[in-house]
């Protein structure tokens, strides 16, 4: 499982200082519990007094459906946990936009507030906030790390042994190869499009290369690490003749999906993608986790962490089932796919496919 993403857009700096400072703070109430097995977890723990109020940071990397739709869950999820257990979280919400300046500022702004617990919305802000707490050891609950080990921010995922812990969007790649084949079994050329500066996309493309190369099938790498440069890449990819696009969790290329899936559609070149939020934007599939219940688990976590005092150093990471297949029914017919027969052949490979159609985010 591992983490996503690299730092991009460094030239939003100024525009990012700005939302910096913009950042949002709420008390959050609501009239739900904390997960019965998170709390389980935790009976041998007091649970805090009715009335007190915790600060909690939490900072998203980028603007984006999957991570947007994260950070909601996540807030929505403590409003009803403080409810049910008599306490208050006390919000303080940011959005770097991939600028690590601001990215830092925002966390030296957490510690400065004394917060109680910080949130990493992605990889590149759950190291941030990893180096940044090594000393003070603040707690860390990360959320959306695709590999949490590889990228050193657990030592392991069932005792991730410091001040660090979270949910983790570990994408199953040879799932996602096998459904281009189980569409297309005559591929023979596919298009490898990602961020080589994103985490998120080390292990994943390293897998789709490995499955490739003993399939005996030809690949041809595109990278780009801003929407007008991932663009660029998505012309290349028409123009190499690809009969399928592969994308990793990657929020370089997230970001540029309502800017180039039509290219892909117009050129009936399928483009498979590692979240259900790609497939919203455009993407003829997303394959991955369900991120709003990744959100109210990260939030259960904190709760846990925050109400239960529950052990960082031993909470093991909370990994998920990658099994959904969300199809854009408007590409899939624009490419010549019958979403009906799709579905039939992709049924083997994940445990359901869903339908979704173009928009930019999630209601």
């Amino acid at each position: 499982m591992k983490k996503m993403l690299s730092m991009l857009l460094a030239g939003v700096m100024v525009m990012g200082l700005v939302a910096c400072g913009s950042a949002q703070t709420e008390n959050v109430a609501g009239t739900g519990a904390v997960a019965d097995s998170q709390a389980a977890a935790s009976d041998d723990n007091a649970t805090v007094e009715n009335g007190k109020t915790f600060k909690v940071g939490i900072c998203n990397y980028v603007d984006d459906a999957s991570l947007n739709q994260i950070c909601d869950n996540i807030q929505a999820r403590l409003a009803e946990a403080g409810a049910e257990n008599g306490v208050t979280f006390e919000i303080k919400y940011d959005n770097c936009m991939a600028d690590a300046n601001v990215m830092e500022q925002i966390i030296a702004d957490f510690i400065a507030d004394d917060v109680d617990l910080m949130v990493g919305v992605a990889t590149p802000v759950a190291m941030a906030m990893q180096a940044d707490t090594e000393e003070n050891k603040i707690p860390v609950v990360f959320a959306a790390v695709s590999d949490p080990l590889a990228t050193g921010v657990v030592e392991s995922l069932e005792a991730p042994g410091a001040n660090v812990t979270g949910t983790s969007d570990y994408l199953d790649t040879t799932a996602v190869m096998n459904l281009i084949f189980a569409a297309n079994p005559d591929a023979a050329k596919v298009g490898l499009l990602y961020d080589v500066g994103q985490d998120a996309s080390t292990t994943a493309i390293a897998d789709a290369k490995a499955f490739l190369d003993a399939k005996g099938i030809e690949y041809v790498e595109r990278t780009g690490t801003t929407v007008d440069e991932v663009m660029l890449a998505a012309d290349a990819l028409v123009a190499d003749g690809v009969d399928a696009v592969f994308t990793p969790s990657d929020n370089t290329i997230m970001q540029a999906e309502l800017s180039i899936y039509e290219k892909f559609a117009e050129a009936g070149i399928p483009h498979y993608a590692g979240a259900d939020s790609f497939a919203l934007n455009g993407a003829f599939l997303g394959y991955g986790v369900d991120y709003a219940n990744l959100g109210v688990e990260t939030a259960n976590m904190v709760a846990d962490i925050l109400i239960n005092g529950k052990d960082v150093a031993s909470y093991p990471v909370k990994t998920f089932d990658n099994g959904t297949a969300t199809v854009n029914t408007e590409v899939c017919s624009q490419i010549g796919f019958d979403f009906a027969k799709i579905s039939e052949a992709f049924a083997p490979y994940c445990t359901k496919v869903v339908e979704i159609q173009t928009a930019e985010s999630f209601e």
